[in-house]
């Protein structure tokens, strides 16, 4: 159990280091939402069939020991801390894995256990070299539907071509309500400020509840629970909102640069509040992950042969060098009086040659903030985003 709280912590360092090499890079004027943990997963399938420098890259850029402690941590994630919590009374939560390989190829039996066994992914063998278009749809219409009708489409036109070999796709969906709901009826049009100074009316919720909130020099941090089953699991949204109107950019470059820093920085108790509004917000956003990545420092899984272990060709002896194309992401999330409403979509192509005073707490949102949707008995982190300008459409 240590070992997987602390491959949880390097998981989570390796989030926030994502999430700022996102938002610092060609998104920082843009509202962001992300699944890391859907990403990572994604990579551990690819590293499952790597070997050699492109699978000793990978390990080190997970803090793993071995391919065999990856595995077993992911799988974790799929079978236990990703488990539907809807019939416990907790949110609705899904994960799912699928591959889609030729069907002039043939799974390693090594790995086609680890996939099938460890991350419970379903496969499917299609023909890329003349029915490239229709995989498009095929993988479409399971991202559709493993994500509740929020993500309709991951794949465009071309993304797929005669020398694709396989996908592996991964899809997180997550519902949960609020253990406290807002009043509808006391959401109100407010001013919301924007990075560049300007202001516009966005609705915000409102309570008088007492709140999980913490202040730190700044920023502050607030605590929003969802519903908890009868599991053990507590999911949570976290919003961190910098004191300076403008002064998100400085705090995504502290999460992103400081090892824990969610651990160190979460609101331990709840406090009274004084005047206390949050926006309601909805955001869609995809960027091509591989880009990030290779910038990160992975390179290997995008441009060498190291990708063996997965397949073997049914019709020729000639081995394919294979590797990874690209890795599309897509997410949705939707912020509203009764909770929370999110899902994420990572698709990777492969080819030939992812202290107490008592006193009233003020936590007025109306200026960019990062968020993170967090389960909290595992600390692991579901969601990362960023919103800069409030938008309900």
């Amino acid at each position: 159990m240590e070992l997987y709280r602390e491959s949880i912590l390097n998981q989570t360092d390796f989030s926030f280091l994502l999430a700022k090499q996102l938002l610092f890079t060609d998104n920082k004027d843009k509202n962001v939402i992300f699944s890391p943990l859907s990403i990572h997963i994604l990579l551990g399938m690819i590293a499952a069939g790597s070997k050699g420098p492109t699978r000793d890259e990978m390990l080190g850029f997970f803090k793993s020991s071995s391919i065999e402690e990856l595995n077993s941590l992911l799988a974790q994630h799929v079978t236990t801390v990703c488990a539907d919590g809807e019939p416990f009374g907790g949110p609705r939560l899904s994960l799912a894995n699928g591959i889609w390989v030729d069907q002039s190829l043939s799974f390693k039996p090594h790995y086609k256990e680890i996939v099938e066994n460890g991350y419970r992914a379903a496969s499917y063998h299609v023909d890329f070299r003349t029915r490239a278009d229709e995989v498009i749809e095929e993988v479409n219409k399971w991202a559709e539907n493993e994500t509740n009708g929020l993500i309709k489409k991951i794949l465009g036109p071309g993304s797929v071509d005669a020398s694709t070999r396989l996908i592996l796709a991964n899809a997180v969906y997550f519902k949960g309500m609020w253990k406290e709901t807002f009043d509808a009826s006391l959401t109100k049009d407010e001013e919301f400020f924007l990075l560049n100074g300007s202001s516009i009316k966005a609705p915000f919720m409102t309570s008088w509840e007492r709140q999980y909130i913490r202040y730190f020099e700044g920023y502050k941090v607030l605590g929003l629970p969802y519903k908890q089953g009868k599991d053990k699991r507590k999911f949570s949204m976290y919003i961190f909102l910098p004191d300076a109107k403008d002064g998100l950019p400085s705090l995504i470059e502290k999460a992103g640069s400081e090892s824990g820093f969610i651990e160190k920085h979460l609101p331990l108790w709840n406090v009274e509040v004084g005047n206390f509004r949050i926006p309601k917000f909805k955001i869609e956003f995809e960027f091509h992950a591989a880009k990030v990545m290779k910038e990160l420092g992975m390179v290997l899984p995008f441009s060498s042969g190291d990708l063996t272990e997965m397949v073997y060709s049914t019709i020729t002896t000639r081995a394919e060098n294979l590797f990874v194309s690209e890795i599309f992401h897509k997410a949705f999330v939707e912020v509203n009086e009764e909770g929370t409403e999110a899902a994420a979509v990572s698709v990777g192509v492969i080819m030939a040659t992812c202290l107490i005073i008592e006193e009233n707490f003020d936590f007025v949102a109306d200026h960019p903030f990062m968020f993170v949707i967090r389960e909290d008995v595992s600390g692991m982190v579901l969601f990362i985003g960023q919103l800069l300008e409030p938008s309900t459409s």
